[in-house]
Order: C-alpha cells, then structure tokens, then sequence
C-alpha cells in the first residue's frame, strides 16, 4: 500500500519576511490583479499577518477579526480600512501612467497647484 501524503495549504504571509518582500509583493499582485480589489485586499492581508494582525488592529483601531475578514478573499473591505491598513503597515502608495505620456501630452500635463486652481 502506497503511502498517503499530506499537504499543508500555502501561506504567503510566512515568504514575507522584509520590508522589500512586502513591497515586491504588493507591487505583484496589484500588476496581475486585472483590476479585482480582492486580490489587492488578500496581498494586504498577507503583509499584515506577516506582520502581526494583532499589533496592525491596534494600529488602524479596527477589531482583528475584521481585518481577518475584510483581507480575505471573500471580503470586502471599505477604501477606509484599506487606507488605514496600508498606513499602519507603513508603505507609502505613489501613481505612474499605464501608458506612456507621448511628448507633446507631457507638455500639456498640469501641476498639482494647478489642477486643484482648477
């Protein structure tokens, strides 16, 4: 009789061991998330276990069994939670052209000051 072989599930968040770990991460599953929030939400929970989802609780103010829920994949957090989760985890989110500015859009971009003038 052949021996029976056990599996144990994959858990992202033991992978995740420095801050550049996170990061790259993060940046992973936003680039082949298509667009699905949950993926982007299940990446967050993943640093935030990696983490400690006890200390991230009492540093966002929300119940850990909450946050449990809402980074899973079957949650659905609110822009709110994931705002203070991403701000208790300490990273920093900046923005970039899906596409390339051609050079003539460049020179029409406007600055911060003046889209807020606006």
């Amino acid at each position: 009789m052949a021996k029976r072989e056990t599996f144990t599930r994959w858990d992202a968040s033991e992978c995740l061991k420095t801050e550049e770990d996170m990061a790259l991460y993060l940046d992973a599953m936003i680039e082949e998330s298509n667009g699905d929030p949950r993926m982007i939400a299940v990446a967050l929970g993943d640093i935030a276990k990696a983490r400690g989802m006890t200390q991230i609780a009492k540093d966002t103010g929300l119940a850990r069994e909450n946050l449990y829920k809402a980074l899973s994949a079957d949650g659905n957090p609110e822009f709110s939670t994931v705002m203070k989760v991403i701000t208790a985890l300490g990273i920093k989110l900046h923005a970039t052209p899906a596409q390339a500015i051609k050079p003539r859009q460049a020179s029409r971009r406007k600055s911060a000051a003046e889209l807020a003038a606006a």
